[in-house]
């Protein structure tokens, strides 16, 4: 069973930091670039101030992001499980409202958001286990929780002729949430796995640079 864990906690930390390359890469390479054209320079304002509001959730709502078996020393399991609900939706409306904007940024984008969601699902459940719920029902919490994502799909959706003049405004968002979701979540966590291990380290640089890649290619070929 140790063995096991073990290999999936690597498989996960590869995987961690391959989202971690896509979520930067598509906030620098796909979303800002899009938004500086079609915003001007109150994008860097924009994303600021959204950086700053996704900092504030997290102070002010216990926001956790959690990706391995760390994350079990959480006391907060239901905050935890609120939190994700909330973003969640957020990543729904931000999918959704970037398809308003273009297609192939759309894609990028859920791209991004479905690389970084499956580590972050799996430490949820996790957390979920060890605050004594038994594995079935945070299994079917962790379901409705990642519901929350369609329904800001359609929020945005069904009042998608009401918020078109809005969605540029919802690229900056975008970026700061990618951004801030890598630098203050992912990017710590790597470097406490990788400090002991060398190997690691080098995997980590190659998987995050390879996330980064893969953005760059879907920006000439599907651009």
């Amino acid at each position: 069973m140790a063995v096991k864990e073990r290999t999936l906690e690597d498989f996960l930390e590869i995987f961690i930091s391959f989202a971690c390359g896509t979520l930067l890469g598509d906030a620098f390479i796909h979303v800002l670039p899009e938004a500086l054209a079609k915003l001007g320079e109150q994008t860097f304002l924009l994303t600021a101030i959204s950086f700053v509001f996704f900092f504030a959730l997290e102070k002010f709502f216990y926001w956790r992001h959690c990706h391995d078996e760390h994350c079990q020393t959480h006391p907060f399991t239901y905050l935890n499980l609120i939190g994700d609900t909330i973003h969640n939706f957020i990543d729904g409306t931000i999918i959704a409202a970037v398809y308003l904007v273009s297609f192939s940024l759309g894609v990028s984008t859920t791209l991004a958001v479905v690389f970084h969601e499956i580590p972050q699902e799996v430490g949820d459940f996790s957390v979920l286990v060890f605050g004594g719920m038994k594995k079935k029902t945070a299994i079917k919490l962790n379901f409705f929780s990642a519901l929350a994502a369609i329904l800001g799909a359609l929020f945005v959706y069904l009042f998608s002729q009401k918020v078109t003049s809005l969605t540029p405004y919802f690229l900056p968002f975008a970026a700061a949430n990618f951004i801030y979701l890598a630098g203050t979540d992912i990017i710590p966590e790597l470097h406490e796995k990788g400090k002991h291990s060398f190997k690691n380290s080098v995997l980590q640089f190659l998987t995050l640079s390879m996330g980064i890649v893969l953005m760059w290619l879907f920006k000439i070929y599907l651009a």
